[in-house]
């Protein structure tokens, strides 16, 4: 832990929160412009679903190297270089002249995407103690929900006020206030940095989330070669081998599988990884099965306005309720969220979509950043970004596999029946995490 005073403790926090903020809005922004960009701009129009899934693609793969690097070096200025190189990509790709460079930036930002998460991560767990983290996740889960719930609508207006290349300047101002917030504070170093780094597990790592993120968030559908999930497919199973074999032969692997091997850690971090599922899940079908009933536009807008403002003002209650009542908190919610979608396989009247939207809505808000502090204080200071690192992409992955199975059930079977996906993925982490936390926990 790094003995700071209450007002530097207080910036890196905001400087965090400010990062946090950026993440939705170039996810929920880009995918708003896919459209627009891919028709103004030259090249083959197969590059357009790329400006998304190269970004969430290299955010997933560089986490793991990025929580390492960040645990090594100075926290504050690898958080500072991380929001500069979302900034900057951000900046260029408003002017990019074509889509392949357009894509190229992407990959990058994604990058330093990964930077600013882990960095941002690492930065809290080294001057926050324990005891004070489950408010701290409660500030990140506000913003990170408020950014979730407002990004399409803010996306919208920044297209209607200048078009898709300010959905990609307002991120990069964003990031560049959150380096600028670094300016003065401490580097926050670790003075013991073991000498030894497993950067070829790291790399493998990366390249086995990449391809398998990808081939998930590509999918198989109209348009998109038979070969192109294949080839990520094969290219994911041939990244495990090689980190297998790797991992086994190194001194300090670059994965924590002792953090792995914590239960609660574990439970939490799928738990995670199944709320976000529903969400993403909820946001695709939920639309769907209203447009079926006819329901006009304004109980569309109140519908997803249950299932996503809870996120933005319930977080801070999350935060005190699961002082001593996490496990239950947590639980509780997942089952909600099974029972809620098996009740969706038996009526979909807009009044029951309007219910379930807001049932759905209270448990996601009322756990938003709670598993997240829940798993994180069970890994060392020194060792954050690491931790905060894996713990993401455990998320990141069960999240799109989720959304990827939803997808696929929902084109052959109906949109309730891929709420039925997203509804067996909370019963499974429920049960998980029932069973993985310990009472002393609870």
């Amino acid at each position: 832990m790094f003995a700071l005073s209450l007002r530097q403790r207080r910036r890196v926090l905001v400087a965090d929160l400010i990062s946090t903020a950026v993440f939705p809005l170039a996810i929920t922004g880009a995918t708003a412009i896919v459209p627009d960009v891919t028709a103004q701009l030259p090249g083959a129009g197969a590059l357009g679903p790329w400006i998304v899934l190269a970004y969430n693609g290299l955010f997933a793969a560089a986490l793991l190297l990025a929580g390492a690097t960040a645990d090594r070096t100075a926290r504050t200025r690898f958080f500072a270089i991380g929001n500069i190189v979302v900034a900057v990509t951000g900046v260029l790709s408003a002017l990019a002249p074509d889509l392949m460079s357009l894509v190229a930036l992407r990959v990058v930002a994604g990058v330093g995407a990964a930077m600013c998460a882990a960095g941002g991560s690492s930065m809290i767990l080294a001057v926050y103690p324990p005891d004070e983290r489950r408010r701290v996740y409660g500030y990140a889960g506000a913003v990170l929900g408020s950014s979730l719930a407002l990004g399409p609508v803010v996306a919208q207006a920044l297209m209607a006020i200048g078009g898709w290349p300010l959905v990609f300047v307002a991120p990069a101002a964003v990031a560049g206030l959150a380096a600028l917030a670094t300016l003065g504070l401490p580097g926050l170093r670790s003075p013991e940095v073991p000498d030894n780094f497993d950067l070829a597990g790291a790399v493998l790592f990366g390249v086995t989330i990449a391809a398998a993120v990808t081939a998930l968030g590509l999918g198989l559908g109209a348009g998109v070669p038979w070969w192109g999930p294949g080839v990520l497919v094969l290219a994911a199973a041939a990244g495990a081998t090689g980190l297998v074999r790797v991992e086994r032969r190194a001194s300090d692997p670059a994965i924590p599988v002792d953090l792995l091997r914590i239960p609660a850690y574990r439970a939490y971090a799928v738990a995670t990884g199944a709320f976000m599922g529903m969400l993403v899940v909820g946001l695709a079908a939920l639309p769907q099965l209203g447009s079926a009933q006819s329901m006009g536009p304004g109980e569309a807008a109140v519908m997803l306005s249950l299932l996503t403002v809870p996120s933005t003002v319930l977080p801070l209650l999350a935060a005190r309720l699961a002082r001593r009542r996490a496990r239950p908190l947590v639980t509780t919610a997942l089952f909600a969220c099974t029972v809620t979608a098996l009740i969706l396989q038996v009526t979909d009247q807009p009044a029951a979509l309007l219910g379930a939207a807001g049932v759905i809505g209270l448990c996601l808000g009322l756990t938003e950043g709670v598993p997240d502090g829940q798993a994180l204080k069970y890994v060392p200071s020194q060792r954050g970004g690491a931790g905060a690192a894996l713990f993401s992409t455990t998320r990141m992955s069960l999240e799109t596999l989720t959304l990827a199975a939803a997808t696929g059930v929902m084109a052959a079977l109906g949109p309730s029946s891929g709420m039925a996906v997203a509804g067996a993925v909370c019963l499974a982490a429920g049960v998980i995490v029932h069973q993985a936390v310990p009472l002393r926990d609870a």
